[in-house]
């Protein structure tokens, strides 16, 4: 029988960008412990982005859920490009 799904090892620096951002998200909006952040790298078709742009979604108690864009891959995000992105978001 052959296998159909198999589980991809994950990138280790993929999941370092990963918690990176997340951890510069949670920082700039000063988010608790009952708030969640989630990162995301997905393919996008905009030569502005470089093929990937990174989608998180901000779930904060008590409000809906809140999805930024960086036009960039997750390991290109940097703490500058999240403070001016969350800038409209507090």
């Amino acid at each position: 029988m052959a296998l159909l799904f198999r589980r991809s090892r994950e990138d280790p620096a993929r999941a370092d960008a990963s918690r990176r951002v997340a951890a510069l998200v949670r920082e700039a909006l000063g988010l608790g412990e009952d708030d969640a952040v989630t990162v995301s790298e997905i393919a996008c078709g905009d030569p502005a982005c470089g093929g990937a742009e990174t989608v998180v979604l901000l779930m904060r108690v008590g409000r809906k859920t809140e999805a930024v864009k960086f036009m960039k891959p997750m390991a290109q995000v940097t703490e500058a490009d999240v403070t001016e992105t969350l800038a409209s978001v507090r």
